[in-house]
């Protein structure tokens, strides 16, 4: 695998949680693995309800369009 090292600064309360994690490193790539992981997750979340809300939006137009040649709507 290949690695690239960084020197970062953490707030005191998250290094302490850190300190007894035998590999560091390993927890804080899984850690924000995780959370890229969900984040995208998210953003495709709100695509699909996007996407469904406007196909309902066609679907009532066609329902509506339908009705009116149909006399069911009249």
């Amino acid at each position: 695998m290949n690695t690239v090292r960084f020197n970062i600064t953490l707030p005191g309360e998250i290094a302490k949680m850190l300190m007894n994690e035998p590999n560091k490193s390993a927890f804080i790539a899984a850690s924000i693995r995780e959370k890229m992981d969900r984040d995208e997750k998210e953003k495709i979340k709100k695509k699909l309800a996007e996407a469904y809300k406007a196909s309902a939006e066609e679907d009532r137009a066609i329902d509506k369009d339908w009705d009116a040649v149909s006399g069911d709507g009249v």
